[in-house]
């Protein structure tokens, strides 16, 4: 697999779109809602999720991923003075599970390792890439209801090993 990253642009608006709402598209199946409900919902939430990072992580950077030249998901990362934050990363399926996101994040925290920088994120408790991110090596640091802030230090992480993909 070819993993590449470019910055998003503003006419990838219905490509960001699709990203967020692969990521949201389990739990609409679980409400007695129609079509029309449902779309209004997840777009109401993407733009506000959009308006969120925009004021949060103004300096972040924002890359679509591809892979062989198709568009696959999203990274949003912000390097910061004290830390570096991993604001968002969304796979689309077939891509989830391929090793993709390992990669993506294990260059991150080889990042951080030269920075000697902590990476931070957000998780919500009981999703599932709770347990990828532990077995990367981030720790709970905090409890802030629906989700913990979790962080990874290079002192206490062994050496990453190689991406899984080129």
């Amino acid at each position: 697999m070819d993993v590449k990253l470019r910055p998003a642009q503003p006419e990838d608006e219905l490509l960001l779109y699709a990203f967020y709402a692969s990521t949201r598209a389990e739990e609409m199946q679980l409400l007695d809602w129609s079509l029309e409900q449902k779309e209004a919902f997840v777009h109401m939430q993407f733009d506000a999720q959009r308006q969120h990072y925009g004021i949060a992580f103004p300096e972040a950077e924002h890359r679509i991923i591809l892979v062989d030249g198709n568009p696959a998901g999203r990274i949003l990362i912000a390097y910061q003075e004290e830390e570096i934050r991993v604001v968002d990363l969304v796979l689309i399926q077939p891509f989830r599970g391929s090793g993709i996101g390992t990669g993506l994040l294990r260059d991150v925290l080889e990042d951080a390792r030269r920075a000697d920088k902590p990476v931070r994120l957000h998780s919500l408790k009981y999703e599932r890439a709770r347990q990828w991110y532990e077995r990367l090596g981030f720790e709970k640091i905090s409890d802030q209801g629906l989700y913990d802030f979790l962080e990874w230090r290079p002192e206490k992480a062994a050496k990453p090993a190689e991406k899984p993909y080129n």
